[in-house]
């Protein structure tokens, strides 16, 4: 996590462009006198984008250790608070995605593996490969395309309805997941090497020892898939799961901007276009965070999903 946050900083602070002058040039634009503006911005700037690269990384460091990641120079407000107010948005479209797409890839790889060679595995393979080699911002941008310019069944943009009444009540529930259906349906491409990934492992397990003397002793083809295939299965997928949601928060960037649907990702790339570097540094962290985390939980909990690993240790 340091090292990625340390190359991260670096990149940023190199990046082409003032912030100062960028926020100068937008207030003249908008009819606020040049000496004014640059007044106002030194104001609100409350870093200096001219300060030596291993000082300004130096303050970051004591920065963030203490649970500061600064003021953010675009909204004005702490980062800390900007991330917290977009980060729940996100968390609501990846934990639906995630889930979704990891239930159907598991039962859709488990039919593959029993019917091996049919025409059922035929036609799932084929088009599981085909929706997994399609990027899911292509497929956001088609979907919204059709479902929501050519026939409205979908909105364009935003997160929530327009009008309604912030709280725990139907219309306002309803319009949040109405909002958020497309972003959901796009990630859920990832079901496709989800199923991929199931169907191997049924496979594999198909051919165990214990399975020829499970059916010696009689037991049912149900106790046997239920107990045997398909817990055994799962396990390797256990970890592509959890990776997979640190894999997605880097998705979200491209996926909120496609849907302007104001999330973490969101923020993220607005940062970017407004140099606006302790919102960019505290974005990376956040999603730094979400993946060293799911990794290592991936690794401290595995011996618990399967004995086996746990026997070995």
């Amino acid at each position: 996590m340091w090292a990625v946050l340390t190359l991260s900083f670096v990149l940023i602070r190199m990046m082409p462009g003032n912030i100062m002058g960028a926020m100068i040039t937008r207030m003249t634009q908008q009819g606020i006198n040049p000496g004014r503006a640059r007044e106002l911005v030194e104001l609100r700037m409350t870093i200096d984008p001219d300060e030596p690269l291993l000082t300004a990384y130096g303050s970051y460091v004591v920065d963030t250790l203490q649970g500061d990641l600064g003021q953010s120079v675009y909204y004005g407000e702490p980062v800390t608070d900007v991330l917290a107010g977009a980060l729940p948005w996100t968390l609501f479209v990846l934990s639906w995605a995630v889930f979704i797409s990891f239930f159907i890839g598991i039962s859709v790889g488990a039919l593959m593996a029993y019917w091996e060679g049919g025409k059922l595995d035929v036609g799932l393979t084929s088009y599981a490969v085909l929706m997994g080699s399609i990027p899911f911002y292509v497929l956001a941008i088609l979907l919204l395309i059709f479902l929501s310019y050519r026939y409205g069944l979908f909105p364009n943009g935003g997160r929530q309805p327009i009008g309604a009444d912030p709280g725990f009540n139907l219309v306002y529930i309803s319009g949040i997941i109405h909002h958020a259906a497309l972003p959901i349906i796009s990630m859920l491409v990832a079901s496709g090497v989800a199923s991929l990934g199931m169907r191997g492992n049924s496979i594999r397990v198909l051919g165990e020892d214990y399975l020829r003397v499970a059916r010696l002793r009689g037991l049912s083809d149900i106790t046997i898939s239920t107990q045997y295939v398909a817990r055994n299965a799962v396990l390797p997928m256990y970890t592509t799961l959890l990776i997979s949601i640190g894999e997605m928060f880097g998705g979200s960037i491209v996926l909120e901007q496609v849907f302007q649907y104001h999330g973490l990702g969101w923020y993220m790339l607005s940062a970017t276009h407004q140099r606006d570097y302790p919102l960019m540094m505290g974005g990376f962290m956040v999603i730094t965070l979400a993946i060293v985390t799911a990794l290592l939980l991936a690794d401290l909990t595995y011996g618990y999903v399967d004995p086996r690993a746990r026997r070995a240790q």
